[in-house]
């Protein structure tokens, strides 16, 4: 396990900015859900869920490919894309810390609301 803050073991901090970065579109989370729920696609199926250009929508998928998040692969004129979850874990690893952080905020919230108390309305 990494120190909070800290990028995971393998990971250099540019690869980490640029899934980071990644993930800020909301166009891009919703290519990388399609993909978790539909498994690998062509550009056109993909591409039939937006409302944007096609040139635009390349441009989204080139930045989920450089930040490792998709792989493209080419059959005929097709370019088929499939999600890549590795970068995903070692988000979800970064992000550990502060789900312990607030899991413990809330139990000390539901402790305390156990101490108040009870009101008796009727």
């Amino acid at each position: 396990m990494t120190a909070p803050g800290a990028v995971p073991a393998g990971t250099t901090e540019a690869d980490a900015d640029r899934v980071f970065a990644a993930l800020a579109s909301a166009v891009r989370r919703e290519l990388l859900r399609l993909l978790r729920d539909g498994g690998p696609q062509p550009v056109q199926v993909l591409a039939d869920h937006f409302d944007m250009r096609r040139p635009s929508l390349s441009e989204h998928l080139r930045v989920l490919r450089e930040a490792g998040l998709v792989a493209e692969q080419r059959s005929g004129r097709q370019r088929i894309y499939r999600l890549e979850a590795a970068p995903l874990a070692e988000v979800q690893d970064w992000l550990h810390p502060y789900e312990r952080f607030w899991r413990g905020r809330l139990q000390d919230l539901g402790a305390l609301l156990d101490r108040m108390p009870d009101d008796d309305v009727t």
